[in-house]
């Protein structure tokens, strides 16, 4: 299976660590570390990482970052195809205090992308050779609401599998479309529905009826250090609980829950392990500091004990 990803606004994603977060003063900061970020590209750096699938990204980056970008992408192994564009690629930093032990995020809202640059990525999306599309973070400003849509669209003819991670009116027209997978947060979700789910049952009910209504054929509803909910067409509905582990950072949990689900279902695994390994990787890549995504080793781990509890 053929696993092509898309990130229209991605990011060099920048994570340090410092004492103590103060106003004012020159802060010291260590353990810098740089990655190539973005929904689509943390989901092609999780499968990469756990093999033996064919994944390649597709990405518009430019400005005097966009080679920079292109240099830490390369560095992954991860096949690249570049749509240029004339603004600066993001840089979002991450930054762990030690004294409390918080997170901050800075991340930018992104370039402007013109008509021209967002046309020439959807003619790109639709010259791909793909078994499975992935259309995974935000879009761009300049770039429309239902560029998403737009690219399920291009590809259906071909009979790609879609999969869809991303927010507010960018998923609701991809939705709109109809998709092969979906991977809301608890969130995204409610606000899709337009109601909230304060009980398990009824966050099972905002899974399935996300199905029902044909949105998708597989719902992965992620409730954070919670878990997740999968629901599918078949009327089947799972819930799991996520491992307990300590976390240093929840950067790239989501994508790598994704990535590790795709991954699992091109390896030709059933629906209910892919769920697990999907469960097992956004929990390793809790383990893992800054924007550094899930090492192979913790997911088996992770996705062993999963096994256990589950009944092998």
């Amino acid at each position: 299976m053929r696993i092509r990803t898309v990130t229209v606004n991605p990011a060099i994603d920048y994570a340090s660590v410092v004492d103590h977060l103060l106003p004012t003063l020159k802060l010291r900061t260590r353990e810098e570390r740089f990655d190539p970020g973005g929904g689509g590209i943390n989901v092609a750096r999780v499968i990469r990482e756990l093999g033996g699938v064919d994944v390649a990204a597709l990405y518009m980056a430019g400005g005097v970052t966009g080679p920079v970008f292109e240099g830490l992408l390369a560095r992954t192994g991860i096949p690249g195809s570049r749509i240029p564009i004339a603004g600066d690629t993001r840089i979002a930093h991450v930054v762990r205090e030690t004294a409390t032990g918080h997170e901050y995020r800075f991340t930018p809202r992104g370039p402007e992308v013109t008509e021209a640059e967002w046309r020439a990525c959807l003619d790109a999306v639709a010259a791909l050779d793909a078994d499975v599309l992935v259309l995974s973070g935000s879009l761009a400003p300049g770039i429309p609401a239902d560029f998403y849509a737009r690219c399920v669209r291009a590809v259906r003819p071909r009979g790609v599998r879609v999969a869809v991670d991303a927010s507010g009116p960018a998923l609701f027209h991809a939705l709109a479309e109809g998709v092969w997978l979906v991977k809301p947060n608890l969130a995204e979700a409610e606000a899709l529905l337009g109601r909230r789910a304060t009980a398990p049952e009824a966050e099972e009910e905002l899974a399935r009826e996300l199905v029902a209504r044909g949105r998708a054929e597989l719902v992965a509803l992620t409730l954070g250090h919670r878990g997740a909910v999968l629901a599918a067409r078949d009327g089947t509905v799972r819930r799991l609980s996520a491992p307990r582990v300590p976390t240093v950072s929840t950067v790239g949990a989501g994508d790598a829950f994704l990535g590790a689900m795709l991954w699992a279902l091109a390896r030709g695994r059933p629906v209910a392990e892919a769920f697990r390994w999907a469960v097992a990787a956004g929990a390793a890549t809790a383990l893992t500091p800054g924007t550094g995504l899930c090492c192979r080793a913790h997911v088996e781990a992770l996705f062993r004990g999963l096994e256990t509890a589950a009944g092998g």
